[in-house]
């Protein structure tokens, strides 16, 4: 009989400070949008990541929404993005009618193919989502110039990108617009929630708007009109302070939790580097120009196979692996709203060999030591 893991993939990150947040959230007699936690955490990333404006959501999906909808994309428009991410990151564009355009991935960061964007432009593109997976960022250079190029808006997908940066630049801040999660498989959490970063000032109202339901409401609460009213679409996409306090709880010790989970990174790395040298397994690749935040650490097996054997050999070591995306153009939904662009060289092949290994905040040593045997002892017998 497999055991129940007793080490799982993921836990939420919290601190206990987050207890007395709540309680003051609750007792503010605001716990609805844009209370005091809210406003906090978006001049704490406005500060922090030097974010021309932050504005907090109910999820990274809801922040990819606010994007789609502020690209002014029409029905039948193109947007270019990766295949292997999660379907975040294409409904938000098919709910204003785009045609996905997929793209083929590098092998070594799983991220979407710089080199692949180009071919794929038609007259019909309006914009390209990039994802930074794993918190390693695309290469931004490069596609900013081919945006720049084909008047192109960039999105930037950077749900597991919170602390990470491209040539000392914060992921989420070099596109038109940024978004991040704060889902609780996160390093930050909020439970559910995300923010939309917006690079250029003209953006700033309209995303007020859309963000409070169509109306000029912020514009009011700073005096700037002495009504509000509707004046144009607009969605609810503010979460409860209650959700902003627990965050906020977490970016007052943001870079402690960094560091906790670049040890648990490091760890495995350097354990694992006399697997790779010998072949048995490839471990993540970090662009020297790229600064990661330790989202996860994963490594390629050598094909599907060899990996339903390392998941089913880590349950019964007590430990839970999983693997990620089924990628997005092979997906019925996929099929209906997209097509893949060129030839999928590395996306499907690579994402059956990918596999995650536990990483969250307060991941204890004895645990993490218990991963590293586990891994090492399955890799050990393949190798003789």
């Amino acid at each position: 009989m497999n055991k129940q893991p007793l080490i799982t993939f993921n836990e939420p990150p919290r601190v206990t400070s987050a207890y007395a947040y709540l309680q003051q959230a609750i007792e503010s007699g605001q716990v609805c949008g844009d209370g005091p936690f809210t406003k906090r955490c978006n001049s704490w990333m406005e500060e922090r990541f030097t974010a021309q404006k932050v504005l907090l959501t109910t999820s990274g999906t809801a922040a990819l929404e606010m994007s789609a909808l502020m690209c002014g994309i029409q029905p039948g428009d193109e947007v270019i993005l990766p295949s292997y991410t999660f379907s975040s990151t294409a409904t938000a564009f098919v709910l204003v009618g785009a045609k996905l355009v997929f793209v083929d991935v590098r092998p070594d960061t799983m991220n979407i193919d710089e080199k692949s964007i180009e071919a794929a432009i038609t007259s019909r593109t309006k914009a390209i989502c990039v994802v930074h997976y794993a918190g390693v960022s695309c290469e931004m250079d490069d596609i900013l110039d081919i945006a720049r190029r084909h008047d192109l808006v960039v999105v930037e997908d950077a749900a597991q990108g919170v602390m990470s940066t491209y040539r000392g630049i914060p992921l989420g801040t070099m596109g038109r617009f940024g978004c991040f999660s704060f889902h609780e498989t996160k390093n930050y959490s909020m439970g559910e929630g995300g923010a939309l970063l917006l690079r250029d000032a003209p953006d700033n109202e309209s995303a007020e708007i859309l963000r409070e339901k169509g109306t000029d409401r912020s514009r009011f609460f700073r005096g700037q009109v002495d009504k509000y009213t509707w004046v144009d679409y607009g969605s609810s996409y503010l979460p409860s302070d209650l959700n902003a306090a627990y965050l906020w709880a977490q970016l007052e010790t943001a870079d402690s939790i960094l560091d906790d989970r670049m040890a648990t990174w490091d760890a495995y790395y350097t354990s694992f580097e006399p697997l790779a040298a010998a072949g048995a397994v490839e471990l993540p690749t970090i662009p020297c120009h790229c600064t990661h935040n330790a989202h996860m650490f994963y490594l390629k097996c050598r094909d599907m196979e060899e990996r339903t054997a390392f998941i089913a050999h880590m349950r019964q070591a007590g430990v839970q692996c999983v693997f990620h995306y089924i990628p997005l153009h092979s997906a019925p939904a996929g099929k209906k709203f997209g097509r893949f662009a060129g030839e999928d060289r590395f996306t499907t092949k690579e994402s059956e060999r990918l596999v995650r290994l536990p990483l969250y905040y307060g991941l204890s040593e004895e645990h993490r030591r218990t991963v590293i045997d586990a891994v090492r002892s399955f890799f050990d017998s393949s190798m003789r």
